[in-house]
């Protein structure tokens, strides 16, 4: 990789290693090369770039057989430079290759040794195989989602894999990398999905603390419970999303949709007419198509969105604006973010580019 290719970015400068694998570790590699930090993926040897794959971008990518004592002795000569290391395997793997925390930090005494899994390096199920869903059924999370009187429903990945794997890792190294610049000693990240997913239901832990949240799905006001926190859809079979929570949105959203002197939505969380004004908005908005409404409604306060497809979604004008899509050897995908003033993120590089 050319120093131009890492010189740029609020993270250039920063070296991490990479044990190619899928998901929230790709993930979190993807989020650090975004912002300029030199990400070096070691993959099997054979193993084919996917020039598809969005979290493989901005890296550059070594073939190690880890089997081998020279892929191994290559690997170490590799890390014991870096910032930090990535690796996703279950516990004890990296152990028998020979490459496990104690042999990697004595080599690197600074080094942020990163380590993602869905059930962390301890515990009763930490050598058993899951995937998102358990990990997050055993959190509460998984129970939340769904609406009233149907089973739960997982909300893709997005939880267990990214928002609690992918991204708290990427946290985690980067406030292990500034703690290591601060003591100089390095330390291992055990990053796991269970803990990650319970973080980020932190909100609601409190609202069930504060005796305003129950654990019946479809109750609350963000899981639908409220109509004026939903999605319905319109004449021409697309769907609208309204969440117009505080007074003065739902006062304007009554605005738009001419039900402002309706006695029956005066008393927004009156709990008998809940269905009945659920009822009313749900045939309302099937009167007009959602480009009607999107004329009506978007860019006010009623708090109101279109619900778009992933082929519609880059061509939203807001998104278009803000140039919120990229792509790269003809895959459309999101552009890194959050966005800096002094350092903004480098062009992505697709998988495989030099």
């Amino acid at each position: 990789m050319s120093a131009a290719a890492v010189s740029s970015g609020a993270l250039a400068g920063l070296k991490i290693v990479e044990m190619e694998g899928i998901g929230p570790g790709p993930f979190a590699g993807m989020m650090l090369a975004d912002h300029g930090a030199e990400v070096i993926r070691i993959a099997r040897p054979g193993v084919r770039i996917d020039p598809s794959d969005v979290l493989a971008r901005s890296r550059s990518r070594v073939e190690l057989d880890l089997k081998s004592e020279a892929g191994r002795a290559a690997a170490r000569a590799l890390i014991r430079d870096a910032d930090g290391l990535i690796e996703g395997y279950r516990p004890g793997v990296m152990e028998r290759l020979g490459l496990g925390p104690e042999v990697l930090l004595a080599d690197n005494p600074k080094l942020v040794y990163g380590r993602m899994t869905g059930w962390g390096q301890e515990g009763p199920l930490a050598h058993a195989a899951g995937h998102d869903i358990n990990y997050i059924a055993i959190t509460g999370a998984l129970n939340a989602f769904g609406r009233r009187g149907e089973k739960p429903t997982p909300p893709i990945n997005m939880v267990g894999d990214f928002g609690g794997g992918g991204m708290m890792l990427a946290f985690g190294m980067l406030a292990g990398v500034l703690s290591a610049r601060t003591t100089g000693r390095g330390q291992v990240i055990d990053c796991a999905m269970t803990d990650g997913a319970s973080l980020l239901m932190g909100m609601i832990w409190g609202f069930r603390g504060q005796g305003i949240w129950s654990d019946e799905r479809g109750a609350n006001y963000l899981d639908t419970g409220a109509p004026y926190y939903d999605t319905y859809e319109t004449a021409d079979g697309e769907f609208i999303a309204i969440g117009s929570i505080e007074p003065p949105f739902y006062a304007r959203m009554l605005q738009a949709t001419g039900l402002s002197d309706d006695p029956l939505f005066l008393d927004q969380n009156e709990p008998g007419g809940i269905e009945t004004r659920r009822a009313r908005l749900t045939d309302l908005f099937r009167r007009k198509t959602r480009e009607e409404w999107r004329a009506l409604m978007e860019g006010t306060d009623a708090c109101f969105a279109p619900v778009l497809s992933f082929v519609e979604a880059p061509e939203h004008p807001h998104n278009k604006a803000r140039e919120a899509f990229i792509t790269l050897n003809g895959v459309v995908q999101p552009a890194p973010a959050p966005r800096f003033s002094l350092t903004p993120a480098p062009q992505p590089r697709a998988p495989g580019d030099a």
